[in-house]
């Protein structure tokens, strides 16, 4: 498939600083952490509230980490699953992980035993490592009986620096240590094999760092196989298209078991360094104390997390005219919340887009350009194709046929961040990934500059009456309306059209009881095509949203 898309045009468009390509590198996830620590052995590694910890201090306690796991009995090629939120755990056990060989499997710490049981048995893992919290609700149910499982538990008390007289964050006031028998206890592993020797592997670039779960476009979850060479590939990306270097500091706010957290946040702190700064939970207030405290310059975040910190109360009371390059991911962005974070803060969220099989970034908004937003869809533009990276634009029905420059198809991807299939699931990667192509379920345009725009998920069309609405679009006009805060956008049976467009919203609280439906449905049919506007507006308290911040379309549909 020879295309327009293969020579690459938008390289045309990318500021003199933003290569095309990047040479082939023989770097891991490993040797980043470990050039990290010869060159700057007592700079800040993670900051987790107040407690700050070295490099140095990091490397000790993934060194005790990956003696225990030598006795535990995981050697190369073994799978460990890791279940906790955003706590320093979460940065030292996969390098513990990593230096015995093995593949991480990260899962969110919200999945139920009868989800976590699926994620075992298709992984193969034979040891997980979660928070005594996440165990007592979650976990136990999943390894009873299991006696080829070794469970390890940790707190996310553990390394606050209580002991020192450091104060637990108020989201964590009411947390108490768990103290669990049936399992091993982390931090005592940690304890008791500080300063021996273990036996380490050092992985090759083509070797798995994660199996990252994904649920795709249709089935079960898959897990991508993520290679170190992936992740750091993507961390030269987001290094160069985000202008990072040894000055900057890194906000932890995307889940660390989530492809955004792996790449944009361990990954980039260890490629270049850097501090990371982490708060278990996202809580708002404590987020942007963090921020000031530290003077954070850098995340990659959901847009609902920049939206939850607009709509914050007591914003004005803090400084963070340090954080100048802010980037989203994960969920679409609507021009009209770019604008009033500009206009509020200063400051201009840039656009990335990526895909658990692309190791985070596919395309992104170089530091100090504004994505141009598209006149056809109202999509703001996601960016440029990263580099090393090949696209097309396909049928949506027919992935042999390539889209004319400008027109709207699904994305096809093949470069050095894409993923080389799925865990034990051959079907589902050869469907999936054709002659390192990956087809990405995302309806998309690329123009003659090279912006790429995303218009939706294939699955997501709605047909009504035989006319295609992408909920992206009507989303995006209903953020244009003052009183909206979060909206989601669906397709409904309807006896005549087939289809018709429903639309969810829930309000700022100064147009709570004020905004109605009626006000909102009117606000549409101004600005969109009489098949597009949405018949029926439902006010609720709250889109429902996954951890990420992507809508929960298939929560709307039964609603």
């Amino acid at each position: 498939m020879e295309s327009f898309y293969d020579h690459r045009p938008w390289t045309d468009t990318y500021p003199k600083w933003m290569p095309a390509s990047f040479p082939i590198s023989n770097a891991t996830i490993v040797g980043e952490f470990q050039n990290a620590c010869r060159l700057s052995s007592e700079s800040p590694c993670v900051c987790y509230f107040d407690k700050v910890y070295s490099y140095r201090e990091i490397h000790s306690m993934a060194a005790a980490l990956t003696r225990g796991l030598e006795k535990a009995g995981v050697g190369k090629g073994d799978r460990v699953l890791l279940d906790m939120q955003n706590i320093p755990q979460a940065i030292f056990v996969p390098l513990a992980v990593w230096m015995r060989g093995a593949i991480v499997v990260p899962v969110n710490p919200m999945y139920t035993a009868r989800e976590l049981q699926y994620y075992i048995d298709d992984s193969g893992a034979k040891v997980l490592i979660c928070q005594d919290d996440v165990y007592q609700t979650m976990v136990k149910g999943a390894v009873e009986g299991r006696k080829d499982m070794t469970v390890i538990t940790t707190s996310a008390l553990d390394l606050l620096g209580l002991e020192e007289g450091l104060t637990a964050p108020p989201q964590l006031s009411e947390t108490k240590k768990i103290p669990l028998p049936a399992t091993l206890d982390l931090m005592a592993m940690v304890r008791d094999n500080m300063g021996l020797e273990p036996s380490v592997f050092e992985p090759d670039p083509e070797d798995l760092a994660y199996l990252v779960y994904t649920s795709g476009t249709t089935g079960p979850a898959k897990g991508a196989m993520i290679s170190h060479g992936n992740v750091v590939h993507n961390c030269h990306v987001y290094e160069t298209a985000c202008r990072l270097d040894r000055t900057d500091i890194v906000l932890g706010v995307a889940p660390l078991f989530h492809i955004t957290g792996i790449v944009a946040h361990l990954g980039i702190a260890f490629h270049l360094g850097l501090p990371l700064v982490l708060s278990n939970r996202f809580v708002a207030g404590d987020v942007l104390r963090l921020i000031e405290k530290y003077r954070v310059t850098f995340t990659v975040a959901a847009i609902t997390v920049y939206i939850a910190l607009l709509n914050y109360k007591d914003l004005k009371q803090y400084d963070i005219s340090h954080f100048k390059k802010a980037y989203s991911g994960g969920a679409p962005v609507s021009p009209a919340t770019v604008q009033k974070f500009k206009d509020a803060l200063g400051v201009t969220i840039h656009n990335v887009y990526g895909l658990t099989e692309s190791s985070s970034p596919a395309t992104i908004t170089p530091l100090g350009f504004e994505g141009p937003v598209d006149a056809a869809s109202g999509a703001l533009s996601v960016g440029l194709i990263v580099p090393g990276h090949e696209a097309w634009i396909v049928d949506v029905s027919d992935s042999s046929r390539e889209m004319p420059v400008g027109e709207e198809g699904e994305l096809v991807l093949r470069g050095p961040g894409i993923t080389c299939g799925y865990w034990n699931k051959p079907e589902e990667t050869s469907t999936a990934i054709r002659e390192g192509r990956f087809l990405t379920g995302d309806v998309a345009k690329i123009d003659a500059q090279g912006w790429c725009y995303i218009v939706d998920r294939k699955k997501d069309l709605i047909n009504a009456s035989g006319f295609k609405v992408w909920p992206r679009e009507v989303e995006d006009i209903l953020y244009r309306h003052p009183a909206v805060k979060e909206t989601g956008v669906v397709g409904i049976p309807d006896p005549y059209r087939g289809e018709t467009v429903k639309a969810f919203v829930s309000l700022r609280d100064e147009y709570k009881g004020t905004t109605t439906p009626e006000e909102l449905v009117a606000f549409c049919k101004e600005q969109l095509a009489a098949y597009k506007y949405p018949r029926i507006v439902e006010i609720i308290d709250e889109v429902p949203k996954t951890v990420t911040g992507k809508i929960l379309r298939k929560d709307l549909r039964r609603t």
